[in-house]
C-alpha cells in the first residue's frame, strides 16, 4: 500500500512520508474545522435554509473539494465553502436582491460554470502568470496579515474599538493560553519538531480541559453534548438550485461578483502557500496549477449541488503545509478527517478556538517572510504591493486587497512611463477588478 501511495502521489520525489501527510491533513483540517458551524450559521441567517442539513453539506461540500485537490491536481490544498463569499451569499444575494436561496445557489452556480469555461481555455493559468513577481509576494504577505488578524481575534487579543477600529482585548486566561501556544508552537518549529502546529493545538487544548477539571477556571471548554450523532438529510438542500430563474440581465452582475471573488480568493490562497511549500519554479510559474484551478471550479459546482455557496481553495492549507504536507495525500487525509467528522461534530466542536487561534498567527508568519524579496524602492512595484499588503487585513478581503494592489499596479506604470511592463491580461485583470470594486461600492 505504501508503495502505491509513494507512486500516485510522488511522495519520495517531493521529500516527504505518509506520516507526515496524514500530520498535514489533520493540522489542516483543525485549522479550518471551524467552517462546519460557522457556514451553516451564516447561510441559514435569514435565507430559510435549514441549518442540520447545512452542518452536513458543509462537510460532504469540504470532502469533494478537498478529495479533488489531493486526487485530480496531487496538492496540499483543502477546500470548503469560503468565507466572505458565504456572506455575500446571505446579505446580498438574498437580504439585498430578495432571492429566494435556491436561486441565490443558481447564481452561484453560473458563478462556477463560468469559471469552470475559464479554467478550460486557460485564462486563470496566464492570470497567475500576468501577475509581477513582487505582487504576487504581496499576496501573500497580505494574505498572511489577514490570517493573523482572523487568529489574534479568534483569540480575543484584538478587538473592535469605536474610537480606533480595533484595539487590544483582556489578557484573560484563554487569550494567555492561546499566546503559550504560540509561543510553544515557535519553539517546536525552531528546534525543527514535526508537528509543532498540531501539538501547539492539542496542547492547548488539554492544558484548557486540565485547569477546568480541576476547577480552576470553568467554562473553557464546552464539553460536547454526545459523542456521536445522526449526520442530518441533506434532502431538503441538495439539488435545489435554481440557474435558470436568475438569468437575466439585472443579477448578471452578481453572477460576475461571484467568480471574481472566487478567483482572485483562489488564486490569492493558491500564489501564498505555494510559496511557502516551494512549489514555485525559477520562471514563477506554479507547478500544478491549472489541474488546482480545474479542481477549484468544480468543486464549487459540486458544492451548489450539494446546497453550499462558493466552495474554494483554502489558505488554512499553510498550516498544513508548514507541517511539512507537500502532496495531494495532505488533502485526501483533510477529507477523510472532514467525512470522519460527520458523526462526531459535537466533538469537533469540543476544540476551543483559542487553540486554533495561534495556528492562524504562525500560518501568517510563515507567508510573511518573503516579503523580503519585494523591492520596495522600486516604487512601480512596491507601492502597489504594499497597498495590496495593507488593504487585504484592513478591508478584510482577499479580492478587495488584490483589486487595489492590480489597479495601483497599472495606473502607477502608466503614470511614470513604463506602460510596456504591463502584460495584457494585467489590463483585463485591471477592468475587472475596477468593475467588480465598482459593483461592490453601490452595494
Amino acid at each position: 500500500m505504501q508503495k502505491i501511495l509513494d507512486v500516485f502521489f510522488k511522495l519520495r520525489e517531493r521529500g516527504t512520508t505518509v506520516r507526515t501527510e496524514a500530520l498535514a491533513g489533520l493540522t489542516t483540517f483543525l485549522t479550518m474545522a471551524y467552517i462546519i458551524f460557522v457556514n451553516p450559521a451564516i447561510l441559514a441567517d435569514g435565507t430559510g435554509m435549514p441549518f442540520q442539513p447545512l452542518v452536513t453539506a458543509t462537510i460532504l461540500a469540504s470532502v469533494a473539494g478537498s478529495l479533488l485537490s489531493g486526487l485530480w491536481a496531487n496538492l496540499p490544498f483543502a477546500m470548503a465553502p469560503g468565507m466572505g463569499l458565504n456572506a455575500m451569499f446571505t446579505y446580498m444575494l438574498v437580504h439585498q436582491h430578495g432571492l429566494p436561496w435556491q436561486q441565490a445557489l443558481g447564481v452561484v452556480f453560473l458563478s462556477g460554470v463560468f469559471f469552470m469555461v475559464l479554467t478550460l481555455v486557460g485564462m486563470r493559468e496566464k492570470v497567475v502568470a500576468a501577475i509581477p513577481l513582487g505582487l504576487r509576494l504581496s499576496i501573500a504577505a497580505g494574505i498572511g496579515l489577514l490570517i493573523s488578524l482572523i487568529g489574534l481575534q479568534n483569540l480575543g487579543l484584538v478587538v473592535a474599538n469605536k474610537a480606533t477600529l480595533v484595539g487590544l482585548g483582556q489578557l484573560n486566561v484563554p487569550v494567555v493560553l492561546g499566546l503559550l501556544g504560540l509561543v510553544l508552537m515557535a519553539v517546536l518549529e525552531i528546534w525543527r519538531v514535526r508537528g509543532a502546529v498540531l501539538i501547539g493545538i492539542l496542547a492547548v487544548t488539554f492544558a484548557a480541559i486540565l485547569l477546568q477539571t480541576l476547577g480552576w477556571c470553568p467554562g473553557l471548554v464546552h464539553a460536547p453534548t454526545a459523542l456521536v450523532s445522526s449526520p442530518a438529510n441533506i434532502a431538503e438542500l441538495a439539488f435545489k438550485l435554481d440557474p435558470w430563474a436568475v438569468l437575466r440581465l439585472s443579477l448578471l452582475g452578481a453572477v460576475f461578483s461571484f467568480m471574481f471573488v472566487d478567483l482572485f480568493d483562489s488564486v490569492g490562497s493558491i500564489v501564498a502557500c505555494s510559496y511557502q511549500a516551494g512549489m514555485v519554479r525559477e520562471d514563477g510559474s506554479i507547478a500544478g496549477v491549472d489541474r488546482l484551478l480545474q479542481a477549484d471550479a468544480a468543486a464549487t459546482i459540486a458544492g451548489t449541488m450539494l446546497g453550499v455557496s462558493t466552495t474554494t481553495t483554502y489558505i488554512e492549507s499553510g498550516s498544513g503545509i508548514a507541517v511539512g504536507g507537500r502532496t495531494g495525500l495532505t488533502a485526501v487525509f483533510t477529507a477523510l478527517c472532514f467525512l470522519l467528522a460527520l458523526p462526531f461534530t459535537p466533538l469537533v466542536g469540543a476544540v476551543p478556538s483559542f487553540a486554533t487561534a495561534p495556528a492562524l498567527v504562525m500560518v501568517g508568519a510563515y507567508m510573511f517572510r518573503n516579503i523580503r524579496a519585494i523591492d520596495f524602492s522600486d516604487l512601480t512595484v512596491g507601492v502597489p504591493a504594499f497597498v495590496t499588503i495593507v488593504l487585504t487585513p484592513l478591508t478584510c478581503s482577499i479580492s478587495t486587497g488584490l483589486g487595489f494592489g492590480f489597479l495601483a499596479y497599472i495606473l502607477i506604470n502608466l503614470g511614470g512611463g513604463y506602460g510596456r511592463r504591463i502584460h495584457p491580461v494585467m489590463w483585463v485583470i485591471g477592468l475587472l477588478a475596477f468593475l467588480d470594486l465598482l459593483v461592490r461600492a453601490r452595494g
